[in-house]
């Protein structure tokens, strides 16, 4: 395994920016300089030499929420194609939805998915175990080091997964012995307001309802009802992807976040597009949960800097453009992200809406924390090396032939970004050098622990 010695760079982790210098041996951090390059210094024999001067060093982003459709769904992504433009994008471990097809609801075809991701991901990887109204027993039977999490649709959206019994979702949260993420929308609330748009416009529903008919009062009164159940029974809730402000009103910032039992995310989108969006980009920002008003994505973004939202991730979730064309009852919901969610926070910090310590707190030491993954997320002596190398100063713009994504488009088409990520590191290893991919290793799994 090659040795690296990255110097002289920004190094901005857990809450502090620094120059400094670190090396990387058999995978992992091996050892931090804090300040100039160290005189005499000598390296061991083969060392490369990375020269990071003016560059930004990090660890890589930890995304708790994607979807990359493998397998089953091939065709709109897979395990290789999303984790390339991943780490692409700074992105070193990812969390995997449940609804693929088949849809992983049991141990044996959740192992079937970790087997695929061995032989094609390029970044770390875990898979959420999905819920059913009726598979408690093999909930029960997960191992919370080994597996992220529980994911549970309350709001049907892609490869429906729709927990509707309440005494399902009461055992739920009873037994459950892993934290519970959950999509949050009131399924009832959705299929009245369907219904009215319908009678009115047949399929050809306006793209500007779609946050009239999957409401403010639909993620409220879920989210409501969702945050009762944990405080109930003690369970451990994650609420994925937050599109309101309201929402917040649930959540709590006074509490440590190692230590919190309820918690919540916002997805890049929702902090990027509001409803006035929709007129230009039409579908390709049709989200489940729907990008709101302007009043949420500004109250969303106050909710990360003042900490009652913890993590940011993308909900990534690639459809082929023809079927994003459809009517809107039948255009499926979900766009991919993945690629552009770092250098899109780092839009914020060059506006100066957030701090650099902040966005790498939300996209890398968050996630490590919440989900209690081990040695990773932070830049600390002995963790895994999973670091991005980002210029803050590049210039770029999204065009068609630098999009990775295997569905072959982006909803941030013609962005220009300033930030560009040249480096990404994946357990040691250069898997990414300024748009050469290194593919002869894959990630690995990640492990879990409550030693955080």
């Amino acid at each position: 395994m090659e040795s690296y010695f990255i110097h002289d760079a920004l190094i901005v982790n857990e809450g502090k920016q620094f120059a400094g210098s670190l090396i990387i041996t058999d995978g992992r951090i091996a050892d931090i300089f804090n300040g100039p390059r160290p005189s005499p210094f000598s390296l061991p024999e083969g060392t490369i030499e990375i020269d990071a001067r003016g560059q930004l060093l990090m660890p890589g982003v930890i995304d708790d929420q994607v979807h990359f459709r493998d397998p089953g769904l091939t065709e709109k992504g897979d395990l290789y194609t999303e984790s390339r433009a991943a780490v692409a994008g700074g992105v070193t471990s990812f969390m995997d939805m449940p609804n693929t097809l088949p849809k992983a609801v049991s141990h044996e075809i959740l192992e079937e998915k970790y087997n695929l991701a061995s032989n094609k991901s390029l970044a770390n990887y875990s898979f959420f175990l999905g819920a059913t109204n009726d598979n408690l027993d093999e909930i029960k039977k997960t191992d919370p080091s080994r597996i992220c999490g529980l994911k549970v649709f309350t709001g049907a959206s892609t490869g429906n997964m729709l927990v509707s019994d309440p005494a399902s979702l009461e055992a739920i949260f009873r037994e459950s012995p892993v934290i519970i993420a959950v999509h949050s929308e009131d399924e009832a609330i959705i299929q009245a307001n369907l219904k009215a748009y319908k009678e009115r416009y047949g399929d050809d529903i306006p793209i500007e309802a779609h946050p009239l008919i999957r409401s403010e009062e639909a993620c409220y009164k879920s989210s409501e009802l969702l945050v009762s159940l944990a405080r109930k029974h003690n369970s451990r809730l994650h609420l994925l992807h937050l599109s309101t402000a309201r929402e917040l009103d649930l959540l709590d910032n006074t509490i440590p976040l190692a230590s919190k039992r309820i918690t919540g995310e916002v997805c890049v989108h929702h902090l990027w597009f509001d409803e006035r969006d929709y007129a230009d980009l039409g579908s390709r920002i049709k989200w489940n949960p729907a990008i709101k008003t302007e009043k949420d994505k500004q109250g969303l973004m106050e909710g990360l800097i003042n900490d009652k939202i913890d993590i940011v991730a993308t909900d990534h979730a690639p459809h082929l453009l023809k079927e994003k064309e459809n009517p809107y009852t039948s255009c499926p919901s979900g766009a991919p992200l993945v690629q552009h969610s770092l250098v899109a926070m780092l839009a914020f910090y060059h506006i100066g809406k957030l701090s650099l310590e902040k966005i790498i707190e939300k996209l890398c030491h968050a996630p490590a924390v919440l989900y209690r993954i081990r040695e990773r997320g932070f830049i600390r002596k002995g963790y895994f090396a999973d670091l991005a190398l980002v210029d803050l100063d590049a210039p770029w713009t999204v065009e068609p032939e630098n999009i990775l994504y295997k569905c072959g488009w982006s909803p941030l088409e013609g962005v220009t970004f300033r930030s560009r990520v040249n480096m990404t590191w994946v357990n040691g290893r250069l898997v990414f050098d300024q748009g050469k991919f290194n593919e002869t290793v894959k990630g690995q799994r990640l492990e879990f622990s409550s030693d955080i």
